[in-house]
């Protein structure tokens, strides 16, 4: 039978036991072991059944059980000193507090929007999809950490990303699970007078797309998740945020208007019901919630009596963006038309934003663009006066990929900038090396200090905590791996072989990635002859643990994984080489333990940073990877091992057969024999070496608090005070620079160097010579205070093109008819070797970040 309809009764806990609902209820238990600990102890096997959940904990509870647990007067005494330490963790001050809160004449910095697709926090609310979602997570959760005012704002997706198995063919299967809100830790967000929240958006054809709001504590910080399924839409509508990724067209168009333009509108509802502060600045996690900078110029053109141009303005001061991406394929892009007829005169229309506008931010309107493609990475630099890649070689990758929106100026003036990813040690080190750690090193582990003090913990007994992590790994792959061919087709009587694959003693190699073509999934295929010798050598074995979803619409990925899957099916290497299926939170945080090695092998330089090999290298694992992403930055050669790439073989299946060589090569002769080499008892020291050293130098590197901080520091503060001035007065900074703005791109066309002189040079110039520089400058009607004139210097090679450039600003000192000016300045010769020079002029004004910012520039 079916039920006609559902409801659902919450647990009524005894008044000693409330705090539990609290505690459930803040998603800091997922990184909090003391708290994971008390929700165990109410019945451990309920625990592992509900995939420690402690909502579904308490749901499950009877009355019987909890008048049993209420009379229990330690377990009493527990959850009280549990929910006191929740307490001290959210109000004692941290780090931002210590470092001033973002101070800035007489203000501080209280609050911090972080837009985000997905975020992936824990197993228990599966609303990623992969590192993108991770990194939001561990985002956030060291933004509490550190104190950070930091509120996510994201959509919830009732059947999330997607559950995956394989078929006897080795093909991966999507399920959709429904997910019910009211089953998760989360809490709806009501009005004063218990209704819920409703947000509406205007839609084409006199339509409308209303949504709830979700609202998830992740420590300190609220994410706010955006859910379109309401009654008052229409069916159509209600799906909108149903999957993930999911749909296509107006489906995956009306998800990007509902986190940025409802997202913004659901932080005012929050900031109005709950009386927390207004953002100032303003993040966006990738290109899907650009338009939230859309709806906050409407707001300020509708609200604060600006103009168009004097609200962009406002809005880019205070606008963070982070691309994701190196490769064009991974931006959303929209046509034009879906655009037009979505906020045309038929659709949302929002107030103070024409059509033309709204499509000139997101236009292609750069040498190889595309006219009718509506670019939401674009939309996303244009609103943000900052932009960051997420690691130093993807801010180079970045520069290029979009340095036509900044024409004139040398890549490396691009104006994006990097902060490499971090990931949060709470969430990812294993329990059994906290507990080492703490046994050793004493109870403050959590300290970035620690890591220098790492030889400190016994090498012998580090290696039987390694030893027991593999143990622990292996427990858990051979149920999943077991579960897997049952879904397969096989059945109980012909799996007995699958209770003893994997071998706790033998090298353990992880490999868990996006089915993504880039990331070379089959790249280990390459010489399957080589690899199963590798994998079968009776005296020095190597196990390969694989994992990693492909997008459901991804054919190709989804073959890359059958081909492995099929791999993992031959005889030889039955047991040997395993894929586990539905790679997700609860799994990785067995896998990165549990292996010696964590092998990435993306082509180089498509992987724009690659947070699990962080993971793993907490958990005293070695990388094995191509210099791509984070490991470009900071391999050292002696914290793993480098791949080598073959840059400039054009020809792709060269190319990788030349790397899959190359990792053959390390592997045989470098990575495996150092694994076995042991000492009189029984340990790899020069293994061990390697790790102690990569936990040293790496650990304070790879940490999402550093991140964080770097983001505050470098990004957050700068962002506050640049929006505060340009909001002071009535928006008088925003008005001046718009009208600045407005001026110079209008008379830019006019702007010319007329004439270069130098005068104090001889015939063999040494150092310590000066030079006079005078510069014959026409501008219109530019005032010459209203530029930059700049004479560049540095190395020029045989192509007159200038390396190490140094600039030196000339003054203006002359004023002639026609809007000619001269600017002179003196520069004293500092560098032997050949030198050249130019002279250049750019926009000035005190509210522009940078030279580049407008795209702006004369060269002779």
């Amino acid at each position: 039978m079916k039920a006609i309809r559902r409801l659902h009764v919450r647990t009524v806990l005894p008044s000693n036991l409330a705090p539990l609902h609290d505690l459930a209820l803040n998603l800091r238990w997922s990184w909090h072991p003391p708290t994971r600990d008390l929700f165990a102890g109410i019945d451990p096997r309920l625990w592992e059944s509900t995939g420690q959940d402690p909502v579904a904990v308490l749901s499950s509870l009877r009355t019987r059980d909890m008048e049993r647990l209420a009379a229990d007067e330690e377990f009493v005494t527990r959850v009280h000193e549990a929910h006191e330490d929740l307490e001290r963790y959210l109000t004692k001050p941290r780090w931002y507090h210590e470092q001033g809160a973002g101070r800035w004449d007489g203000r501080t910095l209280e609050a911090i929007a972080y837009f985000s697709p997905e975020f992936g926090i824990t197993s228990v609310l599966p609303q990623y999809s992969g590192g993108l979602g991770i990194l939001a997570g561990d985002h956030l959760k060291a933004a509490s950490d550190q104190g950070i005012p930091i509120v996510g704002v994201g959509l919830f997706y009732k059947s999330g990303y997607f559950a995956q198995r394989f078929n006897a063919d080795g093909w991966q299967q999507e399920s959709y699970p429904v997910l019910d809100p009211d089953d998760l830790p989360l809490s709806l967000l009501r009005e004063e007078d218990g209704s819920p929240l409703v947000i509406r958006l205007a839609m084409p054809r006199g339509g409308h797309l209303d949504a709830h709001v979700w609202r998830a504590q992740v420590g300190r910080v609220p994410l706010l998740l955006l859910d379109s399924d309401v009654e008052t839409n229409d069916a159509s509508r209600r799906e909108v945020t149903n999957r993930l990724y999911g749909g296509g067209g107006d489906q995956r168009l009306e998800q990007e208007m509902l986190l940025g333009i409802g997202g913004v509108r659901a932080l005012r509802a929050y900031s109005r019901i709950t009386g927390a502060p207004a953002p100032t600045v303003y993040h966006t996690n990738e290109g899907h919630a650009g338009f939230q900078g859309v709806e906050r110029i409407s707001e300020l053109v509708t609200g604060g009596d600006l103009t168009f141009d004097e609200a962009l303005q406002a809005v880019r001061a205070g606008t963070v963006f982070t691309t994701h991406t190196p490769v064009p394929a991974g931006i959303d892009r929209f046509d034009v038309g879906a655009i037009a007829a979505h906020f045309g005169d038929e659709g949302n229309s929002l107030p103070g934003v024409p059509l033309e506008r709204l499509l000139a931010l997101g236009a292609e309107d750069y040498e190889g663009g595309d006219a009718s493609r509506f670019n939401m990475a674009v939309m996303g630099m244009r609103l943000g006066q900052r932009v960051n890649g997420v690691s130093q070689l993807h801010g180079a990758v970045s520069r290029e990929m979009f340095c036509g929106l900044w024409p004139g100026f040398d890549l490396d003036e691009v104006p994006i900038g990097s902060v490499t990813n971090g990931v949060h040690a709470g969430t990812w080190v294993d329990r059994k090396l906290y507990d080492l750690a703490k046994a050793h090193l004493g109870p403050d582990v959590a300290s970035r200090s620690v890591f220098t003090r790492v030889h400190e913990v016994p090498i012998d007994a580090f290696w039987a905590t390694k030893r027991e992590l593999r143990q622990q790994l292996i427990e858990d792959a051979r149920a999943r791996f077991r579960q897997s061919l049952l879904d397969r087709g096989a059945t109980e009587a012909e799996l007995g072989w699958t209770e003893d694959i994997l071998d706790p003693d033998a090298l353990t190699i992880g490999f868990a990635r996006r089915g993504a073509t880039y990331k070379r999934l089959t790249l280990m295929l390459r010489d399957p002859e080589r690899l199963k010798k590798l994998l079968c050598d009776p005296d020095r074995p190597v196990q390969v643990i694989i994992a990693g979803k492909s997008h459901p619409a991804d054919d190709t990925g989804k073959a890359l994984i059958q081909e492995m899957v099929r791999f993992t099916d031959d005889p030889e290497v039955r047991g040997k080489i395993i894929y586990l299926p539905n790679y997700d939170i609860a799994m990785a945080q067995q896998l990165y333990p549990g292996c010696d090695v964590w092998l990435n092998n993306p082509l180089r330089p498509f992987e724009a940073c690659g947070t699990s090999g962080m993971k793993a290298a907490l958990n005293g694992a070695l990388n094995l990877s191509i210099l791509d992403g984070w490991w470009d930055e900071w391999y050292d050669g002696q914290n793993g091992w480098a791949i080598p790439t073959a840059d400039g073989v054009e020809d792709p299946d060269r190319r990788d057969d030349l790397e899959a060589a190359a990792l053959y090569e390390l592997l045989e002769k470098t990575v495996v024999p150092t694994f076995y080499d042991r000492d009189a008892q029984g340990l790899p020291q020069r293994w061990l070496d390697k790790v102690s050293h990569t936990l040293s130098t790496l650990g304070p590197k790879v940490l999402a608090d550093r991140m964080v901080r770097d983001y505050t520091e470098a990004l957050y503060w700068p962002a506050a005070h640049a929006a505060w001035a340009v909001a002071e007065d009535d928006y008088a900074g925003a008005r001046s620079l718009a009208r600045y703005v407005g001026q110079v791109r209008h008379n830019w066309r006019h702007v010319r160097i007329d004439h270069v002189d130098a005068e104090g040079l001889s015939d063999a110039p040494q150092i310590g010579d000066e030079v006079a520089v005078h510069a014959y400058v026409g501008l219109g009607d530019l005032d010459p205070r209203s530029v930059k004139v700049q004479m560049a210097y540095g190395r020029a090679n045989a192509e007159d093109t200038l390396t190490d450039v140094d600039y030196l600003d000339l003054e203006p000192t002359q004023s002639y008819e026609e809007g000619r000016h001269r600017f002179d300045g003196s520069l004293r010769l500092a560098r032997t070797g050949s030198l050249g020079w130019t002279v250049r002029v750019l926009p000035r004004h005190e509210h522009l970040s940078s030279d580049a910012e407008l795209g702006l520039v004369t060269l002779p």
